[in-house]
């Protein structure tokens, strides 16, 4: 099938969702692409590259809908464009089924199939899909340059001759994918980095990258996993103590980048305008909600605006396509992935599963009919990890009575387990000739030593020391190479056996322990 990138219509719009790059690796799926002369100019892709790409460069949108079965775009159609698709056509775009559902009406019933990349659920399997966490990954970095370029002083603090500069304090609020990358960022300038969410669950991560977590007194938690990885609605009364923590924070932050969001919902307003006066002067916010309403009162969306009191509020919509080569690339990947699932056999035909999960809840029209909203998908999602219970601390007598316990215990079982062996042994000499005992006591000891040796090594040198010490134990080959030349055919064939699997863990032993060596070595 051939699959046609059209230039975006939207204002201020510079991303595409068709590199070279995604065009050669759709190749290999059996698809071939087109692409609208000039799509690729405002992200940095020349025609010239895309020609060297082996895609079809046409003249205009009307050339490339005639010629594609597949249309991939970044922003979703309008209604005139939506006009201008083919009967039976595929669209992979953005499309907000939920905020346009006139227009997915209109797109069911000139039997478009929708395939919504903001509808991709957030499950493992479909994260190498997730357009939105790709975008907002830029966003939340860019937000971070853009707090940089407009304040006034360094983010890491220096101690130089002219004087000392103390560090920019950041606050992050919301820790999505966003709010990670601007964590990680403002960690790397050097700023001393705050972080607030409602889930409780994404503590540790905030703490793993090195900013603090703004941890919020409160006996309900949020379970992100309700709504698919997003934070949920919060209940009256946990507003009001997260309003009560933010004013707290307000005079002493630097720069404060807002980042929530929830799914069908206006962006809640978390940073009123009486937190904006309390801020000092030369102070940032950047609203990465401004698209959705913005999560602070004075932000005007697409626009930056300086308050009475000298605080910058940046509400630009365009973070991503402010980077449009890196959102470009991260996009047009997202996309090829989509096509792969949608090309099992990698012949060029799109196979449109929708017993699919991923499939399945991305698409919102297909065949005629409205398809939103999916079912939830079969498998949990990514969030829905429960917050890690803090192991309760003992006290020395707790220690010492628990010690005393676990010996006895162990105690107990090792002479239970000896004594029921000794009475087998016993039975067994009851009834066994002189000779077999000799070697099956020798065979038990051997046994019993070796669990003893491997039981009580530590779990990180495992895999090493069993690799050594299968080989050494594989001394059992002379055994067998002893019985091979029985007068007994079964012997010979057990003896054989015998030889071929104990060599097997004698060099499979040592290459596994090279290996593992190999690890931990420079060169």
């Amino acid at each position: 099938m051939k699959i046609g990138a059209l230039t975006e219509v939207f204002p201020g719009e510079n991303r595409v969702a068709m590199t070279p790059d995604s065009a050669t690796q759709l190749a290999k799926l059996g698809h071939s692409s087109v692409i609208q002369a000039g799509a690729g100019a405002k992200a940095g892709f020349s025609d010239a590259a895309y020609a060297a790409a082996g895609v079809e460069v046409l003249a205009d949108a009307k050339a490339v809908i005639a010629a594609a079965d597949v249309i991939v775009k970044v922003r979703g159609p309008d209604a005139a464009e939506l006009a201008t698709l083919q009967d039976g056509q595929t669209l992979i775009s953005f499309f907000w089924p939920a905020q346009n559902a006139e227009l997915l009406e209109a797109a069911a019933k000139k039997n478009l199939t929708i395939v919504a990349m903001d509808m991709v659920p957030r499950i493992s399997r479909a994260q190498k899909m997730d357009a939105l966490s790709s975008m907002a990954n830029i966003a939340g970095y860019r937000a971070v340059i853009e707090a940089g370029n407009n304040f006034g002083r360094f983010f890491t603090g220096q101690v130089t001759a002219a004087g000392k500069v103390p560090p920019a304090k950041v606050l992050i609020v919301g820790a999505g994918v966003a709010g990670l990358a601007a964590i990680g960022t403002s960690v790397s300038l050097g700023a001393i980095v705050h972080a607030f969410d409602v889930r409780p669950e994404v503590a540790e991560q905030i703490e793993s990258m090195g900013a603090n977590f703004v941890f919020l007194e409160f006996e309900q938690t949020q379970d992100g996993a309700a709504t698919g990885g997003y934070a949920a609605p919060s209940s009256p009364e946990f507003r009001e103590k997260q309003l009560a923590k933010f004013r707290e924070l307000a005079p002493e932050m630097d720069i404060v980048i807002t980042t929530a969001l929830i799914p069908g919902r206006p962006a809640p307003k978390l940073w009123t305008e009486d937190m904006v006066k309390m801020m000092k002067p030369g102070s940032v916010i950047i609203d990465l909600a401004a698209e959705r309403g913005g999560n602070c009162d004075l932000t005007v969306p697409d626009q930056k605006i300086v308050t009475d009191n000298g605080v910058t509020i940046v509400g630009y919509t365009d973070f991503p396509s402010r980077m449009a080569t890196q959102a470009s690339t991260l996009y047009s990947t997202n996309i090829r992935h989509m096509l792969t699932d949608l090309t099992p056999k990698k012949d060029g035909v799109i196979a449109h599963n929708m017993e699919d999960d991923v499939i399945r809840g991305a698409t919102a029209a297909h065949l005629g009919a409205v398809t939103y909203p999916p079912p939830p998908p079969k498998i949990a999602a990514i969030a829905a990890a429960k917050p890690k219970e803090k192991a309760k601390e003992l006290t020395p007598e707790e220690r010492r009575a628990k010690e005393v316990a676990e010996f006895k215990a162990q105690t107990r079982n090792q002479v239970g387990l000896l004594a029921i062996g000794g009475g087998l042994m016993l039975l067994a000499g009851l009834y066994a000739p002189a000779s077999f005992m000799s070697h099956f006591i020798v065979f038990v000891l051997a046994v019993f030593v070796g669990f003893q040796v491997i039981w009580n090594v530590s779990h990180s040198l495992h895999t090493p020391l069993m690799a050594v010490t299968n080989a050494i134990s594989s001394i059992i080959i002379l055994g067998a190479l002893m019985q091979i030349g029985s007068g007994s055919f079964l012997v010979i064939i057990l003896a054989a056996l015998s030889v071929f699997m104990a060599g097997i863990n004698i060099f499979g032993g040592f290459m596994v322990t090279r290996r593992m060596l190999a690890m931990f070595q420079k060169s």
